[in-house]
């Protein structure tokens, strides 16, 4: 029985006479809700009723039945930057977080290899810019790519005709580097990400596709603060090389530009990052910073059409891919309107107070501490994937001649798979500030519903040129007609 709003703000169902009234908070919620329970009573927050066909009946409830106040959230919502923000603190460009993980990598993030990368304002500009173009075999070439306080960009042509153009110091922008190079150039190290890896050995074994020097970001240091985003990065020597197999060619005004062996794609949302966005158009990004439509194959020689009424410009949730993890771009002022860890915190306090039950076990579920978001937990929250239901973990209809992990769901009777639920804690990945009513399919990963719904019409690359829509928690690629599953709790009986 899925609750249904009427026109007095009650809850009701279309059929049924006999009503019974309960408030959804009850007598004596868990401890773990209670700062949460009282925050929402104290600004109005109305209870539950729920109607039956009988006094027996079993109240059922969605998540987004929850009435949760946005006054009593308000002061949770500002991004982390806005709390406590000393006056003179370094200006933000933005942050690069790798999709996949659920607020940090498996064993923990740690220096430059973490999930999440904040670029600020450097204490002194480190931006280049093309200057002096050199034809090999010349002395000034030769002294151009020996000299390892000189940034240069070689494209080799043959193996008689090397071009190389000098890059000098641009004190208006700042440069920062993305890799999977561990040398000091690279600020952020980026490694292959696998679907579900609970640790980083899960990724070790894995033959990378991402270069060591991938691609490097350029902020303007004054306002608005513009982030260009351009394939293959500086090396140690301050160097970067296009070898003969590279696809490179001569521009129409007789500069040198290319593509990096297993390229840079870059897709901008339509309407930003926003509870109304829509996807864009995956590019290919060159070591200039042109914009091309994609090669037929990851590596393919050829190059694409170039697109000229787009641009490298980074805008809040553009996505970057570099053939083997994809990183999402939020601006700073995109993160001030992100929900934050304490608010999703909040918003699983308000869950576990609602005290949502198992259907057949009658024990009170509760989401983990997000401390705690890849242990199983005994009050944890299972669904059967194919019609919401929430249970808790029970043997119910786990019969021995069904395959894999399909289970019969005892209230509908409806077959599927039955996994446990994750809150999605990586507050980067929400597009609103929306309770957790809608969970990913097949892994489980709980957020708002517009959240789920805009990432699963997201074609992420995978592989050499094939696309599909994933978790952004986790990267398993979606499964179902949705890929998503809207939630239905089950109610307390007392």
């Amino acid at each position: 029985m899925v609750l249904q709003k009427e026109p007095e703000g009650q809850f009701g169902v279309a059929e049924g006479k006999s009503e019974s009234r309960q408030c959804l908070w009850a007598a004596s919620p868990p401890q773990i809700g209670r700062d949460a329970q009282n925050a929402a009573c104290s600004e109005g927050v109305s209870c539950f009723s729920f109607a039956g066909n009988n006094e027996k009946s079993v109240p059922q409830l969605l998540i987004s039945d929850l009435k949760f106040e946005k006054k009593s959230l308000a002061k949770l919502m500002f991004s982390p930057d806005q709390e406590n923000h000393p006056s003179k603190a370094p200006v933000k460009y933005g942050e690069l977080i790798v999709l996949g993980y659920n607020g940090s990598l498996p064993n923990g993030d740690r220096g430059r290899r973490k999930s999440r990368f904040a670029l600020f304002k450097r204490p002194k500009a480190n931006g280049v810019k093309p200057s002096t173009v050199h034809i090999a075999c010349t002395p000034q070439a030769a002294k151009a790519i020996s000299n390892k306080d000189q940034h240069s960009i070689s494209y080799t042509l043959s193996r008689a005709q090397t071009v190389v153009v000098e890059y000098t110091h641009d004190s208006n922008t700042d440069m920062f580097q993305i890799g999977r190079s561990t040398e000091s150039p690279i600020d952020f190290v980026v490694t292959d990400t696998v679907p579900g890896s609970q640790s980083n050995s899960d990724t070790q074994s894995v033959q990378s596709t991402i270069s060591r020097f991938a691609c490097r970001i350029i902020c303007e240091r004054n306002p608005p603060f513009t982030a260009r985003i351009y394939a293959a990065g500086f090396d140690s020597s301050k160097n970067i090389f296009l070898g003969e197999k590279a696809a490179k060619w001569k521009t129409s005004d007789g500069q040198m530009d290319g593509l990096t062996t297993n390229g840079v794609l870059v897709m901008h949302p339509r309407n930003g990052f926003t509870e109304d966005s829509k996807p864009g158009v995956w590019r290919e990004i060159s070591v200039c910073g042109n914009v091309f439509s994609l090669r037929e194959t990851r590596s393919a020689q050829q190059r694409g059409k170039m697109v000229e009424n787009e641009t490298n410009q980074l805008q809040d949730g553009s996505l970057i891919d570099l053939c083997g993890a994809t990183l999402l771009w939020r601006t700073a002022e995109g993160l001030s309107r992100t929900p934050t860890v304490k608010h999703l915190e909040a918003l699983r306090q308000e869950i576990n107070a609602a005290r949502p039950q198992c259907p057949v076990g009658f024990n009170t579920l509760a989401f983990p501490s997000m401390k705690r978001k890849d242990v199983v937990d005994e009050k944890q929250p299972w669904v059967y994937l194919n019609c919401g239901h929430v249970h808790g973990y029970h043997n119910w209809g786990n019969k021995e001649e069904r395959d894999g992990k399909d289970r019969e769901c005892p209230m509908c009777r409806s077959v599927g798979p039955y996994v446990p639920l994750w809150l999605g804690c990586e507050a980067g990945f929400y597009v609103d500030a929306g309770p957790p009513t809608h969970a990913f399919s097949p892994c489980g990963h709980v957020c708002s519903e517009k959240t789920t719904a805009y990432w699963s019409q997201i074609p992420l690359p995978h592989g050499t040129h094939t696309f599909h829509a994933a978790c952004p928690f986790c990267a398993h690629q979606l499964a179902g007609e949705q890929g998503y599953i809207r939630l239905i709790f089950q109610g307390p009986l007392d």
